[in-house]
């Protein structure tokens, strides 16, 4: 007679179920039904293919170690000027003229994953359902041009930040909007999750501004759909956190469906940043473009980039790209861009490319009476400026350098 044993629990499953279970007493069937299957399945390991560079069961609730905080006030300011701060765990109307803000019952739909190397429970949804993320719906309605960025600020506890978005970009509306994400207390694991539809000739630029603390792990998804002729630009800047996966996963259903991604990964000792990314086209003549920069100083990075393109989805034209810049020994980086191709008249492209800075770059700053560091820096930035002017909005721009500039001046 044979006995299999049951799956042991490790003390990083055992914490997430413990911090999943606060509050329980008040908690609805949907989540006490997340929670079961939370501590069933456990979290995701390196056999799990679409976690194989994050092993979460491993990773999470790790001690910290190196990292700087970022400074709470500095957060505490809206990114961008003028902005309309959005409180998901209040959503109060804000009084905006094309814009509603209305709370929710909705809890994310874990049963079925976003992306299909997953298990067969999406991880990211499964932890927001289960820790109780407050839900939030927000609509801009047809026609209306939003003059003002949209930040969002999440639900925050001790034991961190939850949320779940349901956003609706109505018919030929267009908005900007920011997910702000800064630090809370140390060891905090927060789940955050946003589901984004554009309607026919809709245009939004999202983006995400994480900056959690040196012993914070960061889970946040965003998933996108397109209608006919609809533009998505994102813009993800990673400067913080301990363990940080942050997914995207769009789906052109409507022809003319344009999606563009930049973003700009910075990480140093201590830190494991992961982004995993899914572009589903399933209807024919639309376009993408995804290029992330990444700067290594030590802790690891991950990119995670696959195209796929659906039977019938002709005339695709999409590219991905994921470029670092190492610079440490003690840093290391894992690239796995992919192309899944049902269709036979498209133009699809991937790389990934991994180089140091160019001494004669160096030199001839040097030589021209520039110290070292600051040589280094320069030329740091002009890697990373590149993605960031393409969004070519000064307020936009200005305000993610100066993030970028405070990361680069940190005494190390």
């Amino acid at each position: 007679m044979s006995v299999v044993p049951l799956r042991r629990a490790t003390p990083a499953e055992d914490a997430v179920v413990a911090a999943a279970e606060i509050g329980l007493r008040d908690a609805d069937d949907a989540r006490r039904n997340a929670i079961a299957v939370l501590r069933r399945e456990g979290l995701p390991h390196r056999r799990v293919e679409a976690w194989h560079y994050t092993d979460l069961r491993a990773l999470a609730g790790r001690e910290p170690r190196g990292g700087a905080n970022i400074q709470v006030d500095d957060l505490l300011t809206p990114l961008l000027p003028n902005s309309i701060v959005v409180e998901l765990s209040q959503a109060s109307n804000p009084g905006v003229a094309g814009l509603r803000v209305e709370k929710s019952s909705e809890a994310p739909d874990w049963r079925r994953p976003v992306n299909h190397l997953d298990r067969e429970v999406d991880t990211v949804r499964l932890l927001a359902a289960a820790f109780g993320a407050p839900a939030a719906r927000i609509v801009v309605e047809a026609g209306t041009a939003l003059e003002r960025p949209v930040e969002l600020r999440s639900a925050t506890t001790e034991h961190g930040e939850r949320s779940f978005v349901i956003c609706k970009i109505e018919a030929g509306a267009s908005a900007t909007i920011v997910e702000r994400l800064g630090t809370g207390s140390a060891q905090a694991l927060s789940a955050v999750v946003s589901n984004l539809v554009l309607g026919d000739g809709a245009e939004v630029l999202w983006i995400v501004d994480q900056a959690r603390g040196a012993g914070e792990t960061h889970l946040g998804q965003l998933n996108v759909s397109l209608g006919k002729d609809a533009k998505f630009r994102m813009f993800v800047l990673n400067t913080g956190g301990a363990l940080v996966r942050q997914e995207v996963h769009t789906v052109t259903e409507g022809e003319g469906a344009e999606i563009t991604i930049r973003g700009v990964n910075l990480i140093e000792d201590g830190q494991h940043i992961d982004v995993t990314t899914t572009l589903n086209h399933v209807a024919p003549h639309t376009t993408a473009t995804e290029v992330f920069r990444n700067v290594v100083l030590g802790g690891h990075g991950v990119f995670q980039g696959m195209i796929r393109v659906a039977k019938g989805a002709q005339k695709t034209d999409a590219k991905l790209a994921c470029n670092t810049l190492l610079l440490s020994d003690d840093g290391d980086f894992s690239a796995k861009p992919e192309l899944e191709i049902f269709a036979d008249d498209v133009l699809c492209g991937h790389g990934a490319t991994v180089s140091e800075i160019d001494g004669n770059h160096l030199f001839y700053l040097m030589s021209r009476g520039i110290p070292k560091a600051q040589a280094r820096a320069l030329l740091v930035r002009a890697f990373v400026d590149e993605v960031v002017e393409e969004l070519e909005d000064e307020a936009i721009v200005a305000a993610l350098e100066a993030r970028i500039d405070a990361w680069l001046e940190r005494d190390r």
